[in-house]
């Protein structure tokens, strides 16, 4: 397939909320993707989260792999390289990675299904990732709020269901490419969750497969988001809006010397949200795909399942 040179334009978050709801559900409906400006998330906070997954990285294999905790489908703490995989690809990915998900209180209804996090023994870790979490968490409310907006549902509707919910934030390593390397860095595929943010893209490599079916490179201005709609909002809105297959390409030229980070934020409804299509979305021409309900829990160990984490 070829590589389009049709590009995504930026849509700021600031200015009316109608206004911006309107320009990021063209996107969505369209590609299944927006790159988003202005999302509030302080650069700071950026700036030391990356630093902290940095040091983390560079820690000997040993060392990071004692923090791999197998059985749980990576839900927290470190995935060496050679583990995850697309769904029905004949290759693992060339990354390696850390998840971090909610802190919970002790009791918490939902600890059944959300483990505790695990912290490496690395300077500033646990303070800047806690930081980068809670504002990606912001970010994401304002984009589902926007979201809502664009189905015709009140601004509110998505705050309940994600309230507490499954989010993991992901620190990703691709190291610097062999010059023969085995597969590429992320293969094709699509998101489980909710709705991805992501910071990190501008280093090349993050495509998109449009509806012509060619691959759409995605170049974010330095510090934007890209945020791309998951399976589970596919559901819920009968695919009216598509998660779409996505890829992170091998890099060429002087590219493919380089390691290249990101911190993707997947936002994740509560583990017992049951994910039902909503009427609004239900047509004659678009019928109902999903007449079986689903929790949000039970979708995701299927699908982690088909990733070979679980």
């Amino acid at each position: 397939m070829t590589v389009t040179v049709e590009s995504l334009s930026p849509v700021s978050i600031a200015g009316r909320p109608a206004d911006f709801s309107q320009q990021l559900m063209h996107d969505f409906r369209t590609y299944g993707f927006s790159v988003v400006t202005d999302h509030g998330i302080p650069v700071e906070t950026i700036r030391a989260a990356d630093a902290a997954a940095r040091r983390l990285f560079t820690l000997p294999d040993a060392v990071k792999r004692q923090w791999h905790i197998a059985g749980t489908g990576g839900a927290r703490g470190y995935t060496p390289f050679g583990v995850e995989a697309a769904k029905d690809a004949a290759e693992v990915d060339q990354k390696e990675f850390w998840h971090i998900g909610r802190e919970l209180p002790p009791g918490h209804p939902y600890a059944p299904d959300m483990p505790p996090n695990v912290w490496p023994d690395v300077v500033g870790f646990r303070e800047a990732a806690l930081g980068i979490f809670t504002a990606f968490e912001a970010a994401g409310a304002r984009l589902l709020e926007a979201i809502a907006i664009g189905l015709n549902l009140p601004d509110t509707f998505f705050s309940g269901p994600t309230r507490d919910g499954n989010s993991v934030l992901r620190f990703l390593h691709y190291p610097p490419q062999p010059a023969a390397p085995s597969g590429i860095r992320a293969a094709a595929h699509e998101d489980i969750n909710v709705i991805t943010l992501l910071l990190g893209a501008e280093e090349a490599g993050l495509e998109l497969l449009n509806r012509d079916g060619a691959w759409l490179p995605i170049s974010p201005p330095e510090g934007a988001l890209v945020v791309n709609i998951g399976d589970m909002l596919q559901r819920l809105t009968n695919h009216a809006l598509p998660s779409t297959t996505h890829r992170v390409a091998n890099p060429v030229g002087p590219a493919a010397g380089r390691a290249r980070y990101s911190m993707p934020f997947f936002l994740h409804f509560a583990p017992d949200y049951r994910i039902e299509t909503l009427p609004g979305c239900v047509t004659a021409a678009n019928p109902n795909r999903y007449p079986e309900a689903i929790t949000a829990n039970a979708y995701l160990l299927q699908r982690l399942r088909e990733i070979r984490l679980l």
